[in-house]
């Protein structure tokens, strides 16, 4: 299982981001490895139309039906086509835990799935007991990194917050610097059910190469 975040890069924004969910449909196609494209909310609709791939939203508000100005209604991505969502990433944070977790439970009554992020190991402990549909372990100081990645620096930590969403029988996704088939192979070797990426693609010079890198990993 294989997370693509299209964050607001240009290059995964409007007509480049279908662009390039039809790179990513012809490798899940060509490799049998489940890529969920996770793209802006004004993309979903037009995402769904085009492609047979799980479209994921970045993020939903907590809030209900009502007066909120630009806020963004599970029920909104979900009528659009989306499959699900991501909640609590480090760039979209809920400010407290019990709006979190109250959107989480929303989101279930609704049938839409939830990837609910955590920065630290104490953090993923309390999301896990929401009991979103899987839970994502991304330590901040690796986010972004091209370099390094959590899986080859810090292996013993992957292995405690596999024990953390085994507790909660959570399927655990890995991010922060992923970005080689190592770092996929030695995740799932930890115990991690899949992985998130973000620039690794978007900002690759090719996108499908880089793509086909990752999903050796998983082979």
């Amino acid at each position: 299982m294989l997370f693509i975040n299209f964050k607001a890069y240009e290059e995964g924004t409007g007509k480049n981001a279908l662009e390039l969910i039809k790179i990513l449909e012809e490798v899940a196609k060509s490799s049998q490895i489940k890529i969920i494209p996770v793209v802006q909310a004004t993309d979903i609709k037009e995402a769904v139309s085009i492609s047979k791939l799980e479209i994921w939203s970045q993020s939903v508000d907590p809030v209900t039906f009502g007066a909120h100005t630009g806020s963004i209604l599970p029920e909104s991505v979900l009528e659009d086509g989306a499959v699900g969502t991501f909640l609590n990433h480090s760039e979209k944070k809920f400010q407290d835990s019990e709006s979190l977790k109250q959107t989480i439970g929303r989101c279930g009554q609704l049938g839409l799935k939830t990837l609910v992020f955590a920065g630290s190991l104490e953090e993923l402990g309390n999301i896990s007991a929401f009991n979103p549909t899987l839970v994502a372990y991304e330590p901040p100081e690796f986010i972004g990194s091209s370099t390094i990645s959590v899986t080859s620096v810090q292996p013993d930590i992957i292995l405690k917050a596999v024990e953390i969403s085994k507790m909660h029988n959570l399927p655990l996704i890995v991010g922060a610097g992923i970005h080689s088939k190592e770092d996929v192979k030695k995740s799932l070797e930890l115990g991690a059910t899949g992985i998130a990426v973000a620039k690794d693609i978007l900002k690759a010079e090719d996108p499908r190469k880089e793509l086909l890198d990752l999903v050796e990993g998983f082979k």
